[in-house]
């Protein structure tokens, strides 16, 4: 029903207890490992302190802007000075002289200092040149597009519970397992299902999969090519990624017979890469674009098919998928002509992939296969969240050197060198990305995985909102989430010129992929995919903080009554002990004692009902 499923959000019954993704891998949550006897209560402060202290980080921001102005200052007064002992030497009549004779002289310069100065030039031009060689042509993002469905394709809670019961598909149990994951999902009554699974019995061949692509790609590109009023005959490069639906021919050939586009295009059709499939299409589309020495246009279109992927099977694992996946697909426009510039909107400033599909571990956590009875889903193991945070961790430890400030870039060296050089017990240093980007659009990939990367990265609600947003309207469209999140900075909180925005995802395989956008402009534009949300921008926010309230009073509540357990037991076992000791002072019964008792049981003289392996079960009146 998805595309790979990328996303740490969803948990298997085994995992359960896992709420988000951390990085490092720790679980926050859960309580943390207990202290051994043999060490120190000092040595448990030292691993759960950070190294260096925070604040040494926040000292070395304030001193590097002091050293930034004073320099700044001193070039200024350098610059006084100068200006006005030049000034004062013109007034006084001795600074044309002085000229005059300089240029008077060069003509006693020897021939090695000219052979030395042309060396020099020509070295600098060298260096010059090789630089500007190794610069890669700047790729801008013209504009970009989010489909958005029409009410007549929401699918509120009880429609989907209803139509789910309905299509005689799930038995009892799947049933409330579904329930319970879409009562606590985040998602709001407003996503929307493909046309064919609204109706009664639900259709999901290839026909009614065809009509949904067609559906969310066209009307994407549409809008998209008229707000930028952009011919389809100008476009260079498409790029179509979407994971599980890859019919022939493909969809990009779709794309190109609906538009007319031109038979020279560079088409190219991404199927099976995950969630973070958008991430890798604008990764491609930009190195196509470098390649043009006259620069050109890219269309990157992301999406994913519900329809033909809607698991009816009962397995709990391939279940989850279901409750939070749902309809949509952004158009993407890039551009490498210096000419357009001055209208696009950002310019890409890095891409930077991981894989891990090297560990079986992570190949395998997002798997598509058959269930025992032939139903093809997607399986989604215990192993996800651990491995999501692995890849994430990885991808910020490479992203780091390029985006965060010096000072952050010194601490994560100290702790560095302090847990390997040195030896010390302190945890890993999580630089502070907040210090490097403005705008965060993180994969909406499900309740946990917003939850757990926002307290991660220690986001506020207005850095956390995108991406809540996104998964509370829309739910998991997998590659195009972090499109519906820039929408929604561009259309609710608005971006100023030199604004960093950093988008982020997961993918199957498994990969974490995030691509970094520097705002060329301000930006403050109403996405026809946000119009609907004026007067309700909280909402989100408030859904996520009461499901969060509630399932901590749950969990809070199932310790309390295993507690309450634990106790009675503690207490009745006393009361068993006393019972057996005095079941063995009893003294034996001959057969004309006893009298035959149902379930294999004896009467005992003292009136006490025995088993036939002596153990007391209760006095019989």
């Amino acid at each position: 029903m998805a595309p790979e499923r990328g996303s740490a959000a969803a948990r298997t019954p085994r995992q359960a207890h896992v709420h988000a993704i951390t990085v490092p891998s720790q679980q926050p949550g859960t309580p943390p490992a207990p202290r051994s006897p043999n060490r120190p209560a000092a040595a448990d402060a030292r691993l759960t302190a950070d190294f260096p202290p925070r604040w040494v980080g926040k000292a070395l921001k304030v001193a590097f802007a002091c050293t930034h102005y004073a320099a700044v200052a001193a070039a200024a007064l350098v610059a006084y000075f100068v200006s006005a002992h030049l000034l004062a030497a013109h007034s006084a009549g001795t600074l044309l002289p002085r000229l005059q004779a300089a240029l008077d002289a060069s003509h006693t310069l020897q021939a090695s200092h000219l052979l030395a100065a042309a060396a020099a030039a020509a070295l600098v031009g060298a260096v010059a040149a090789l630089a500007l060689r190794r610069r890669q042509p700047p790729v801008y993002l013209l504009d970009f597009e989010c489909y958005r469905p029409e009410d007549k394709n929401k699918v509120t809670y009880n429609r989907f519970i209803t139509g789910s019961r309905d299509s005689g598909f799930f038995d009892a149990a799947a049933m409330d397992f579904q329930t319970r994951i879409l009562h606590k999902s985040g998602l709001s009554d407003e996503t929307f299902f493909p046309p064919g699974l609204h109706l009664d019995p639900p259709e999901f061949d290839m026909a009614w999969a065809r009509q949904e692509a067609e559906l969310v790609m066209f009307n994407a590109v549409a809008d998209l090519l008229a707000k930028t009023g952009l011919q389809p005959r100008q476009v260079d490069v498409l790029v179509v990624n979407c994971s599980l639906f890859n019919p022939t021919p493909s969809l990009s050939a779709m794309v190109i017979h609906h538009f007319g586009m031109r038979s020279d295009i560079d088409s190219y059709n991404l199927g099976g890469m995950g969630c973070s499939a958008g991430m890798i299409a604008v990764d491609l589309a930009a190195k196509m674009l470098r390649e043009r020495s006259k620069g050109g246009y890219a269309l990157v279109v992301s999406t994913e098919n519900i329809t033909q992927n809607w698991y009816h099977g009962n397995e709990r694992s391939m279940l989850i998928p279901n409750t939070i996946f749902r309809m949509g697909s952004a158009a993407v426009l890039l551009t490498s002509k210096a000419s357009e510039r001055h209208r696009s909107k950002y310019e890409l400033q890095h891409v930077v992939r991981v894989h891990l599909g090297a560990d079986d571990a992570a190949y395998k956590c997002v798997f598509q296969r058959p269930d025992e009875g032939r139903f093809i889903g997607v399986e989604l193991s215990k192993d996800l969240v651990g491995v999501a945070g692995r890849a994430m961790e990885v991808n910020m430890t490479r992203l780091g050197p390029l985006v965060l400030p010096w000072s952050e870039k010194l601490m994560f060296a100290a702790n560095w060198v302090a847990r390997r050089t040195l030896r010390l017990s302190v945890p890993k240093y999580v630089p502070d990305f907040k210090q490097a980007f403005n705008h965060f659009c993180l994969h909406a990939g499900g309740r946990g995985v917003v939850e757990g990367l926002s307290k991660q990265l220690g986001l506020g609600p207005r850095q956390m909102a995108p991406s809540a947003n996104t998964l509370h309207w829309y739910g998991n469209t997998s590659s195009s989430t972090v499109w519906y999140s820039f929408g929604f900075v561009e259309s609710v909180q608005g971006v100023r010129k030199g604004d960093i925005v950093w988008q982020i995802g997961f993918g199957s395989g498994f990969k974490c992929n995030s691509v970094v956008w520097r705002a060329l402009r301000d930006v403050h534009t109403m996405h026809k995919a946000w119009q609907h949300i004026e007067g309700r921008e909280g909402q989100a926010l408030e859904t996520l903080q009461r499901i969060a309230a509630e399932t901590a009073a749950e969990r809070q509540q199932k310790q309390v009554d295993a507690t309450v357990t634990v106790a009675a037991h503690q207490r009745a076992a006393p009361a068993e002990a006393a019972d057996a000791a005095a079941a063995k002072q009893l003294p034996k019964q001959g057969k004309e004692d006893t009298a035959p008792l149902p379930n294999g049981s004896q009467r005992a003289n003292g009136g006490v009902r025995v088993l036939r392996n002596g153990k007391v079960v209760a006095p019989v009146s």
